[in-house]
């Protein structure tokens, strides 16, 4: 059995208001399953763009707890708001009631969108499964052949028994075959992708416009408008997988805006809730119409305390002046990472947009981030030779200037 070691808290620490709180210790040996490899130091409060550990250490987050603290830590309009809809005394109604903040919260984003309605849910990879289903139900109506669902190679969409076999990942797979059946992977090529989508059989392809886990690789416009093409003229849902690439990371609300690509459907999460878990499923309205009562659902999903504050920041990543800051300091932020790989020598390649670039490095890409975490900055791998660099969208240029500095001094 293996186990992790812990520092334990101290049992009274400072909130961020500076009032005493208490701490229960952790145990020498953790109680939570061992499914993730986690640092060794427990995060205790959150400032801006840094994180503090229980001795006080700061560490510089260009990670945003993977994409989804868009709007960093502490934030005082994001606080005000939870203390706002807490008052309601609403946590939880169910979705056998109407509640106003998931319906405005909805009606904001077939606003800015090309969606007709939406479904809440709780995570990404709920969020993706709940596409597939409605993708299916949708191939249904014209055929009951028409269910498979492609995706593409170094995709990641969830761990989730349809979203697993979606996600080409054979180490992830293997210890839970036989996966979803009606799933396959396809190349990140036109030809293969049209040999792929028979629209007898096929009812659904899912991409993510930018790939996360898969090496921060922008999918290119050109190929998205011909998988456009091909899926409407046969009939077969494009899916946008936005759960990371979207809501203002790439310099747009959504990352499809930047494609000139309309998807049918796109599934969204991380940064939606501001740290609460919520995922969302955007549709058009020919999908829309086949789903009916008891064709999905969730217990939780849209409650009104997370509508509350994920409409809050949704408006927040929608203003103009937010998405400006992440496009034009994201094109700042590729650059000195382009030249800090020629600084170093130690970088093959750099790929990203915005706030969301991966570098290609010489040696394996665990060890870099574990010095950086020494260093006091919070990175994270995307593959075994790839770095993954997500900062808070709010984050500014000395900021950032302060993490390249650490993060050159990590890879010399």
């Amino acid at each position: 059995m293996t186990t992790m070691t812990l520092p334990v808290v101290p049992e009274s620490a400072q909130s961020a208001t500076g009032e005493a709180t208490h701490v229960a210790p952790v145990a020498a040996v953790s109680p939570l399953l061992g499914t993730y490899k986690r640092a060794p130091m427990p995060i205790v409060r959150g400032e801006g763009v840094y994180l503090y550990d229980d001795a006080d250490k700061a560490y510089l987050d260009f990670a945003s707890g993977i994409a989804v603290n868009a709007l960093g830590y502490n934030d005082p309009q994001l606080m005000q708001v939870m203390r706002d809809a807490m008052a309601t005394g609403l946590i939880h109604t169910s979705n056998l009631f109407r509640t106003l903040p998931g319906e405005a919260l909805a009606q904001l984003l077939v606003d800015r969108s090309f969606a007709s309605s939406v479904f809440f849910c709780n995570s990404g990879a709920e969020a993706n499964e709940g596409a597939f289903k409605m993708a299916r139900k949708w191939g249904r109506s014209m055929s009951p052949d028409k269910t498979r669902l492609v995706s593409l190679r170094g995709a990641f969409h969830g761990r989730l028994f349809a979203t697993l076999a979606a996600t080409d990942r054979v180490a992830y797979q293997a210890p839970f075959m036989p996966l979803a059946p009606g799933v396959s992977i396809s190349e990140r090529d036109l030809t293969d992708l049209d040999a792929a989508l028979d629209a007898a059989t096929v009812a659904g392809v899912i991409v993510e416009p930018v790939q996360g886990e898969g090496g921060v690789r922008v999918i290119d416009a050109g190929l998205l408008h011909e998988l456009r093409a091909l899926t409407a003229e046969r009939k077969i849902a494009l899916i946008f997988d936005e759960i990371q690439c979207g809501l203002g990371r790439t310099g747009t609300l959504f990352a499809y805006e930047q494609t000139g690509v309309v998807p049918d459907m796109v599934t969204m999460a991380k940064p939606l809730a501001g740290g609460l878990p919520m995922g969302a499923v955007l549709m058009n309205g020919d999908i829309a119409a086949v789903m009916a009562p008891g064709d999905h659902g969730t217990t939780f999903g849209g409650g009104p305390f997370v509508a509350s504050v994920a409409l809050h920041v949704v408006q927040r990543l929608a203003d103009p002046a937010l998405l400006a800051h992440v496009t034009t300091t994201g094109q700042w932020f590729g650059e000195q990472l382009h030249a800090l790989a020629r600084r170093t020598g130690r970088v093959r390649a750099v790929r990203g947009v915005g706030m969301m670039w991966g570098m290609d490095i010489v040696e394996p890409a665990g060890g870099v981030v574990a010095r950086a975490l020494e260093a006091g900055l919070l990175i994270l791998s995307a593959g075994d030779y790839t770095l993954r660099l997500l900062p808070p969208l709010v984050a500014t240029r000395d900021e950032l200037t302060r993490g390249l500095d650490l993060l050159g001094g990590v890879l010399q």
